[in-house]
């Protein structure tokens, strides 16, 4: 089956972010380098955006992580799996075009190619806690036909 477009993307940046994790430097050659054959300028502004976003964000990222394995240390999760977390989180924070289910969905896909077999289900149980906590709190921001969970207010019985 051919992975859609953006999965590809979304792997590239899960190479750069690997390289870079190891590397520390360099992020701009990494990705330059990883990218490079991306023709679509959308596409690349897209995985450079997101790369971007989770670099400099990788503080908050982490501290969501860890608030949501008690007892758990970061450097005990695979990298992957922390990788695909921040990925994950970083588009449900920053991406208001992006449905949540939809980054949720890539990212586990991409852990069970990449990852561990309880990965998929790891990732999925922490994003889901972000995701439950960021619709509580109002701060999902999400717009446009699609992009957030409506629900129909039910019926009232009355007798």
């Amino acid at each position: 089956m051919k992975k859609s477009n953006r999965r590809e993307l979304r792997e590239k940046v899960l190479q750069v972010l690997y390289a870079y994790e190891f590397n520390g430097e360099g992020l701009t050659n990494l990705t330059e380098g990883i990218l490079t054959d991306v023709s679509s300028e959308g596409d690349a502004a897209f995985a450079k955006q997101l790369i971007n976003r989770v670099v400099s964000n990788q503080k908050v990222l982490d501290d969501e992580i860890r608030a949501r394995v008690a007892n758990w240390e970061m450097e005990r999760i695979a990298l992957i799996d922390r990788l695909l977390l921040r990925i994950g989180i970083t588009e449900l924070y920053y991406f208001p075009d992006i449905p949540p289910k939809v980054s949720i969905n890539e990212v586990i896909e991409i852990a069970k190619e990449y990852s561990t077999s309880n990965s998929g289900k790891f990732i999925n149980g922490i994003l889901d806690a972000i995701l439950s906590e960021l619709k509580k709190s109002g701060k999902l921001n999400k717009s446009g036909r699609g992009l957030i969970e409506e629900s129909l207010p039910k019926k009232s019985v009355e007798d």
